[in-house]
């Protein structure tokens, strides 16, 4: 069966976004500089430029291997109706997925296809229909959880998230989204399984023990 992962950029202080990000308050609080610092590390590196058209050059090397480890593994995404609502303002016409996606939402909405390979599919019937449809897309490749954060929360309360990659960047936020909260007792164990490193960003990967 394939596996469950969850891949996210986190500030030092524990957050997924800044406060205040979305794309209707472009000033709030500076959102979009902390945003930047934080992804700071991924438009750098060549694969990513690579599959969103940003033109030649970036850096290659371990992380840029893995990199195109991790986006190779997927064979569907999972998000929230709010990553999804900020995404369709800010994604190019081919969005960055390559593979279905399903969104979780209480919106009625057919799915909708985009040039590239991503369809979006809007899930009406909660987390673990959307994983079951996921699941089915990807074959024998991965199911990838995107987030927002509260989405991640759901699944790993569910307890089918079977790894973290977490891109631990030296930024702090002061207030946002965190990941780790609203999390059930007992939550599931991970051990470490890869640390790599380099000046913007630690990358940690976690398996489920």
């Amino acid at each position: 069966m394939s596996k469950v992962f969850v891949n996210i950029g986190l500030s030092l202080d524990g957050y997924m976004a800044p406060d205040g990000m979305t794309m209707e308050n472009p000033g709030y609080k500076n959102w979009g500089a902390k945003w930047g610092a934080l992804m700071a590390w991924i438009l750098k590196q060549q694969y990513f430029r690579e599959n969103l058209k940003l033109g030649p050059g970036g850096e290659t090397g371990p992380v840029n291997d893995l990199l195109r480890r991790t986006t190779e593994r997927i064979g569907a995404n999972i998000m929230g109706k709010r990553m999804f609502d900020q995404g369709e303002r800010a994604w190019p016409e081919e969005a960055p997925f390559h593979t279905p996606v399903y969104v979780l939402t209480n919106e009625k909405r057919e799915a909708w296809a985009r040039p590239g390979g991503t369809t979006f599919h809007f899930i009406n019937d909660g987390p673990q229909r959307a994983l079951e449809l996921a699941r089915e897309s990807a074959g024998s490749r991965d199911v990838r959880v995107a987030g927002g954060a509260d989405v991640i929360q759901q699944y790993l309360n569910l307890g089918v998230v079977d790894e973290l990659e977490i891109a631990l960047a030296p930024v702090l936020f002061g207030s946002g989204r965190r990941l780790f909260e609203n999390l059930r007792e007992p939550g599931p164990q991970f051990r470490i399984d890869r640390v790599l490193d380099d000046p913007a960003a630690t990358h940690l990967r976690y398996v489920r023990q």
